[in-house]
């Protein structure tokens, strides 16, 4: 009986070799290719870096009102609005980075990392962000925000502006952001939660300035679970060693404050929806 040729040669094929060969087959077929990546992480939320302060942001209205019969709820808005402009002023051109982010699909950058990269303008100022977001466990990527600005004042290339750590699911994560490309310093530290399922959270800044007077002073505000005062504000003025906490409801506008370093005692200090003062319930 003849014996098939191409079966004759495969036979005298040491067994070492075909193994080999299957071996390779089945890492060409079944491994991805590391350009292709995995799919790419989701932005944290736009509130792990913003502050929410739409309910003490309306000056036209507190100008129109009387300080002897709206002072509770005007010191919270004071309070309130300080931070406010520390955080307008200073964080203007990376929360600006940030926040356009979310207009622009990332591409895949290899070892993990993906990168969003794309020009905004703040005034007649244009910028360049460039976005990377690592992967580095099953739980956590790494970001890393940097920043040029093409001008013929003050101009600068790839600033790493602030760089941050989140969970994977979103829930909770940290940034840290730096003073500027000519300060190159810690500024900020912002820590984060968010649930989801309730839609709550918390966002916390903290001053890290190296040195600084003011260094471990901070404004959280968060948004609870609570029937009566579902938003709240913490406001720690270091160098004053003052606590001041403000508690109202985002529906109807009433509230509280409680200010040591203000009113010289530890007591609520409330305002109706009308934000007339009251005493407290």
């Amino acid at each position: 009986m003849k014996t098939n040729k191409p079966f004759k040669l495969i036979r005298k094929v040491p067994f070492v070799f075909l193994t080999g060969l299957f071996l390779v087959a089945f890492i060409v077929f079944n491994c991805k290719d590391d350009t292709e990546g995995d799919d790419p992480p989701q932005l944290p939320p736009e509130e792990s870096f913003i502050i929410d302060f739409s309910d003490f942001d309306d000056s036209s209205d507190t100008l129109s009102k009387s300080t002897l019969t709206h002072k509770n709820w005007g010191h919270a808005y004071f309070k309130a609005s300080v931070w406010n402009l520390i955080i307008t002023i200073s964080g203007a051109v990376p929360v600006a980075a940030f926040l356009e982010s979310f207009n622009h699909e990332p591409v895949y950058e290899g070892e993990s990392t993906w990168g969003w990269t794309y020009d905004y303008t703040i005034g007649s100022a244009t910028y360049t962000a460039k976005l990377k977001g690592k992967i580095i466990s099953s739980e956590e990527v790494k970001w890393e925000m940097y920043i040029s600005k093409a001008a013929l004042i003050d101009p600068y290339t790839d600033f790493k502006w602030y760089e941050g750590v989140a969970r994977f699911d979103r829930t909770n994560g940290h940034w840290i952001v730096y003073q500027s490309p000519t300060e190159n310093h810690e500024l900020i530290r912002i820590d984060w939660t968010k649930d989801w399922n309730n839609n709550t959270g918390d966002i916390k800044y903290t001053n890290i300035v190296p040195g600084g007077p003011e260094n471990g002073g901070y404004i959280s505000y968060g948004i609870v679970d609570d029937p009566v005062f579902d938003a709240f504000y913490k406001i720690y003025n270091k160098g004053a060693n003052n606590l001041t906490d403000i508690e109202w409801n985002r529906t109807t506008k009433e509230g509280r404050i409680k200010d040591p370093g203000t009113f010289g005692d530890e007591l609520w200090h409330c305002w109706n929806n009308l934000l007339l003062d009251i005493d407290c319930p």
